[in-house]
Formats: structure tokens, C-alpha cells, sequence
């Protein structure tokens, strides 16, 4: 059996991944004395992990480092290319939403200005509402955007809601659920299929019958 290279998503959506996994019954305790290492293989040499930035698993699925790729939604909106998007997790669920000081008017009809660090998300939101808004790409926290005046509102990812209220922002509009999605190499469905395929029926009755941790 062919091992199967997996780009895993580092932090809350890695320790729920390696939960669902426990779950469908895939020994992950190699993975517990994690340290500085960022590369696992399993005792049985059925898997390996690759601890990334979830920006980053695309990047090594696309490009062939890993057969899959476990991440965010709102990742794979950002980045649509190069993989096959398989299966939904159902874990690390949190929605996208618009966001703003309370003095925000969203149906005000001004040219707005939405700082975001995802672009695409909010452009294809604004224009499907029919709104002509200037996009501001933002790299690190976006909630201080409306605060300091460079943006009218924020498109961000939410969980609790508890940034936004920390840094005096509420919810105006919901867009969108995303939750954590299996990807595939294009190259690798071919030639680790039966891998692949057995993978997911281990996972998917886990899946259907609820896996939050």
C-alpha cells in the first residue's frame, strides 16, 4: 500500500482533523510528541502528515508534495485551482461576515470601502448585491480597520464573534457557512486511488453521523 502524503492545516483545525480520524478508527498517537516537527509518518507507513499554514495547502497539493490536503473553505475560495475538492469535513465551522463600528450604515448607498484578507469572498458578495465597493487587502487583523477609519467595514472569517466585540465591532451581515474540506491531488487520484477511496470510507460514516469535537 502506497503511503498517503497529507498537508494538515496547523492548530484547531489539525487537532480536530486528527480527532475525526481517531474517530474512523486511524491510530494518530505518532502524533502526539509534536515539538518543533513539522513532518509525521505513521508507525504502518499508510500516512504522512505535513504541518502547514493553511495558505499553504494548496500550494503543496497543487504542486504534487502532498496527495491531500485538509483546510479551510475560505482558503479554497481564494485559491479554486489545481486540486479536486472532495469531501466535506464538517469541522472547523465558523461563517463569513461583514462587520463594522455600531455607527456602520450598510444600507447607506456610498462607495464603501471593505478591508479584507479575502478579496475574492467579498467582491463576489458585493457585486452579487449589486454594490460597487473598494476592496482593501489586509494581510494581518482586520478588526482595527473601521476603528482607524481605512476601511467603512471588514469581510472576515467568524467564529464566537469575541474579536470583533473586543475591538468594538459588530455583525452586520452573514455571507456565507464554511467548514474544513478534503482536497486531492489531480495526479495522485489516479495513481493512489485505491488509497484515496479507502480513506474515504473510513471517513465518511463519521462524517454523516456528526463529528464535532
Amino acid at each position: 500500500m502506497a503511503c498517503l502524503t497529507i498537508a494538515l492545516t496547523k492548530g484547531r483545525l489539525e487537532q480536530q482533523t486528527l480527532f475525526l480520524f481517531e474517530k474512523a478508527g486511524i491510530n494518530c498517537s505518532f502524533m502526539q510528541e509534536k515539538q518543533r516537527k513539522l513532518i509525521f509518518t505513521s508507525p504502518d507507513q499508510r500516512f504522512k502528515f505535513l504541518l502547514v499554514k493553511a495558505a499553504d495547502v494548496t500550494t503543496y497539493v497543487r504542486h504534487g508534495v502532498a496527495d491531500i490536503g485538509i483546510v479551510g473553505k475560505d482558503v479554497l475560495v481564494e485559491h479554486p485551482h489545481g486540486y479536486y475538492e472532495m469531501l466535506d469535513l464538517g469541522i472547523g465551522k465558523c461563517k463569513f461576515s461583514v462587520a463594522s463600528i455600531p455607527s456602520y450604515e450598510p444600507n447607506d448607498h456610498k462607495r464603501k470601502r471593505i478591508a479584507t484578507k479575502y478579496p475574492t469572498i467579498a467582491s463576489d458578495y458585493f457585486r452579487e448585491k449589486g454594490e460597487d465597493v473598494e476592496i482593501i487587502k489586509i494581510e494581518g487583523s482586520v478588526e482595527i480597520a473601521p476603528v482607524l477609519g481605512l476601511a467603512d467595514a471588514i469581510v472576515d472569517i467568524v467564529e464566537t464573534g469575541t474579536t470583533l466585540k473586543e475591538n468594538g465591532l459588530e455583525i452586520f451581515e452573514d455571507i456565507c457557512l464554511i467548514s474544513a474540506r478534503l482536497i486531492v491531488n489531480k495526479a495522485a487520484l489516479k495513481r493512489k486511488r485505491s488509497e484515496i477511496f479507502q480513506l474515504f470510507d473510513q471517513l465518511e460514516p463519521v462524517i454523516e453521523g456528526g463529528n464535532d469535537n
